[in-house]
């Protein structure tokens, strides 16, 4: 649409600004081979400390978190592109260390994110420990976190239910959980959720992870999801 002008002034257009999601994959590849590095103590929040990132958890098979991560992240993100969106990805591949968890929440800031998922898959080894949760910042400790990321972490759960991945029932409240905790959420000023994906230490979820068609249900689910808080 043409803005007005004056006489002799070229006309202008307006440009459509694109969102911006910042797709966080957990953990990495490389951070086993580096225990000095991931140890190291960082900022997490609320007057906190915690170690740099950890190596992540591994289904009974061995199949690893970091990779399902990755994997999940880039089908993500291509999808996102692919309709249009802008997005920015914490890491490039998942033979690396880190970034660190306080580097992860910069880079949703620095990005003036939209909306920043993280996704994960959690390692509960309690008998019948499975599902998906949804993780917040709570209390939380600034406007994005005490609005826009309940209305992101809302969207997702929506999301992830209606594709038919069931909450979990081990942890948090129908599929929520708010945390005080995780240094990605406490120190992100942009609306910021973590997504568990499922509990890798559970058959019947760790069936759906270790396949490329369960991995690409849990992308479409998670892009139905920032979409709906989108919308």
């Amino acid at each position: 649409m043409e803005a007005s002008a004056g006489p002799g002034t070229p006309p202008t257009t307006s440009v459509a600004i694109k969102p911006v999601i910042v797709v966080d994959a957990g953990h990495n590849g490389g951070n086993a081979s580096d225990p000095d590095a991931v140890n190291r103590q960082v900022p997490a929040g609320r007057g906190a400390t915690k170690p740099c990132n950890t190596t992540g958890t591994v289904t009974e098979s061995g199949y690893p978190e970091h990779a399902f991560t990755f994997d999940v992240a880039r089908r993500v993100s291509d999808a996102l592109d692919a309709k249009g969106l802008r997005v920015v990805n914490t890491r490039a591949d998942d033979t690396g260390v880190g970034p660190c968890v306080d580097e992860r929440a910069a880079i949703g800031n620095e990005a003036e994110a939209d909306a920043v998922v993280s996704i994960h898959a959690d390692g509960n080894i309690a008998e019948g420990a499975r599902g998906f949760h949804i993780a917040y910042s709570d209390p939380p400790l600034n406007p994005a976190q005490e609005g826009p990321a309940l209305e992101l972490a809302d969207a997702m759960l929506a999301a992830m239910s209606s594709s038919g991945f069931a909450p979990a029932g081990y942890i948090g409240e129908g599929g929520l959980d708010g945390r005080a905790d995780l240094a990605g959420l406490n120190l992100s000023e942009r609306p910021a959720i973590l997504v568990e994906c499922g509990n890798m230490r559970d058959a019947a979820d760790a069936a759906v992870m270790t396949s490329p068609e369960g991995r690409q249900r849990y992308a479409d689910a998670i892009v139905a999801g920032i979409f709906g808080y989108l919308d």
